[in-house]
């Protein structure tokens, strides 16, 4: 069994791979256009990736809560942070987006090339406050524009079923930018572990809260509320997974 896991893993990477430098290098012909266009073409791969991996290696998805997503403004969304998957995922469920990410992985070749033309808020971990500020800044303009920013609180990946710490940013940009905050759980690591090539067949439940207006909360009570939902349905998914099998 786990050489057929090995196999179609190997043949979904194979598909991501080879997509991922076409798209990158054909999405630099439409720097010229707007962002929404840029947007629209790359978003494709993430499409493809999605559906190739539910192809070769079996993964599905179920949303619950996709009703309380309002798209009439721009939101924020704190999302759990398990896989790669929901990268992908996230572009199927919520409109156009902006991610907060690590700068080093602009410097990616192909892959950063591609995420350089998605507008990321891309900070420098080590610059403290500094990084704070542009995230708490720049969050507020995407979201003007109406584009929805996704961040991770975790700020990396965590195993499935592992809570991480809640870091403060995402938390900040909630209490100042007056937009609707969904909070986002899921179990994407039990199909697509965190540092495993290998990618097993399954279901991965995601959850979508209501819309939270965090405007009169501290970004104390924000993170208590993102360590809830997390937590309440990292428990969710488990038992889902227990019935499952």
């Amino acid at each position: 069994m786990k050489m057929i896991y090995f196999l179609r893993s190997v043949l979904f990477s194979i598909g991501q791979v080879s997509t991922l430098v076409l798209f990158s290098l054909l999405g630099q012909f439409t720097r010229p256009f707007s962002f929404a266009t840029r947007y629209n073409f790359m978003r494709y791969w993430a499409h493809f990736c999605i559906w190739w991996v539910k192809i070769t290696c079996g993964i599905k998805y179920n949303v619950h809560g996709a009703d309380n997503i309002n798209t009439d403004k721009a939101g924020l969304i704190l999302a759990r942070h398990e896989s790669a998957w929901e990268t992908f995922a996230l572009q199927e469920i919520f409109p156009r987006q902006a991610y907060v990410l690590k700068r080093e992985l602009l410097k990616i070749p192909f892959f950063g090339w591609g995420m350089a033309l998605l507008r990321p808020i891309a900070i420098d971990r080590g610059a403290g406050r500094q990084a704070l500020n542009q995230l708490v800044k720049e969050g507020q303009q995407r979201l003007q524009d109406g584009d929805w920013v996704v961040v991770f609180p975790e700020g990396t990946r965590m195993p499935s079923g592992k809570l991480g710490k809640i870091n403060i940013g995402g938390a900040m940009l909630a209490s100042k930018a007056g937009a609707p905050v969904y909070l986002v759980a899921h179990n994407a690591g039990s199909v697509w572990p965190k540092n495993s090539f290998i990618k097993k067949p399954g279901v991965v439940d995601i959850y979508i809260s209501e819309p939270l207006d965090a405007s009169a909360m501290s970004a104390a009570e924000i993170n208590q509320q993102i360590e809830s939902w997390f937590s309440q349905h990292l428990v969710l998914a488990d038992k889902r997974e227990e019935a499952d099998k």
